[in-house]
């Protein structure tokens, strides 16, 4: 959540120094790779960044870190209060430095909580926040969402809770401490589609937002593939079972016919969609529901997407060459800005590849500079064995 939290900040300007310990960020190594340290995960998330190693448990490396600090907007970091504690890196230690800092806390629970000390990883928070069990409530097994949503949601919620920080320091001139929680994050995120009756003191009826979780909202089977539809006005209804011969049956059954009764009878209202569509094809149904005005989409695999019109037309899917791992396929940034857009791309850094240069820029003399590379390195090779 930390380096996405900070992709999201680069992507939008930031010049982001991603300070990584003597055997790389452990993200280097997820997913697919040409060579080893550059998988396919950390060549997304760490583009506009730049790399510098630093062995943060030597006093050397300490106070050079420091010395970058002074001159930061913002440190951003997802370590635990008692390894930041042990490094003597917390907020309380760097602000003299800096009183402008904006020092972002990205953690498991909210620390003034009984469960700050706990360890959280996107699956852990996934059952915890209730997200795990809404697939029950659905009428399915538990299971995760197949995608790093927690850590992912929680990185731009910290980017939002950033800038904002960055917005009062303008206005006051003072840093501050801001702690961003990946529970109670995906606790709001769950509860205000969920929460439901129980909002209410008494509640006044079940939890559960009873269309979200109907068993029959799925993409809909068609005669060879998938179809997304979302009926979502009372005329879209009547439209799609007239248009498929079926105006008596929507005509007799009075479970269709609005908002308020289909919400009582929502896993029929969505089978019913579900029957109609499993008698054509995918393209089919495309082209006629489009035609139509009712709304539709394809139900896109990875390879659908990597070819799709939409983000091929508007630059998001870019075939790139990077310095040292050739050809590849990039991904863009999803907004948009019409005045003073970001600068151009800059590819993912190799591990330490900025260590030299970003060093000089806060003032390290060369003599220090080279020691600090040669303890890194010595690091590494320690940890390696």
């Amino acid at each position: 959540m930390g380096p996405w939290a900070t992709h999201v900040l680069a992507d939008y300007g930031a010049d982001v120094i991603l300070v990584e310990p003597p055997g790389g960020d452990v993200m280097r190594r997820a997913g697919a790779s040409r060579n080893d340290g550059m998988g396919a995960s950390f060549m997304h998330g760490a583009r506009n960044k730049r790399s510098i190693v630093l062995d943060l448990k030597a006093p050397l490396a300490r106070a050079a870190f420091l010395k970058l600090v002074a001159t930061a907007d913002v440190v951003v970091h997802n370590i635990r209060r008692a390894a930041l504690e042990r490094l003597e890196l917390t907020y309380e230690a760097l602000a003299p430095a800096n009183p402008r800092l904006i020092f972002a806390t990205l953690a498991g629970y909210g620390q003034s909580g009984p469960y700050a000390a706990r360890p959280a990883y996107d699956d852990l928070i996934q059952g915890a926040s209730g997200l795990a069990s809404t697939f029950v409530m659905s009428g399915r097994e538990a299971q995760y969402v197949p995608a790093l949503v927690v850590d992912r949601t929680v990185g731009i919620a910290a980017a939002a809770a950033v800038l904002a920080a960055l917005v009062e320091r303008g206005r006051t001139g003072r840093g501050q401490a801001l702690e961003v929680p990946m529970f109670e994050t995906m606790a709001e995120l769950v509860l205000a589609d969920h929460l439901g009756g129980d909002t209410f003191v008494p509640p006044v009826g079940e939890p559960g937002y009873a269309r979200i979780i109907s068993r029959n909202r799925r993409p809909y089977r068609t005669a060879d593939g998938y179809v997304c539809v979302m009926l979502y006005k009372d005329t879209d209804w009547e439209r799609f079972f007239t248009m498929n011969g079926e105006r008596e049956t929507y005509a007799n059954d009075s479970r269709l016919h609005d908002a308020a009764t289909r919400g009582r009878h929502y896993d029929h209202a969505y089978g019913e969609i579900a029957r109609v569509i499993a008698t054509r094809s995918t393209a089919y149904w495309l082209a006629e529901l489009r035609a139509t005005d009712i709304p539709v989409a394809p139900m896109n695999d990875i390879a659908a997407l990597e070819e799709d019109e939409q983000l091929r037309a508007t630059g998001f899917l870019q075939e790139r060459e990077h310095p040292s791992e050739g050809r590849m396929l990039t991904l863009g940034t999803p907004a948009a800005f019409g005045a003073n857009p970001p600068p151009p791309r800059k590819p993912a850094p190799l591990l330490g590849e900025h260590t030299r240069e970003v060093l000089a820029e806060a003032g390290l003399d060369e003599r220090t500079i080279v020691a600090l590379v040669r303890a890194s390195a010595t690091s590494a090779r320690r940890a390696a064995t």
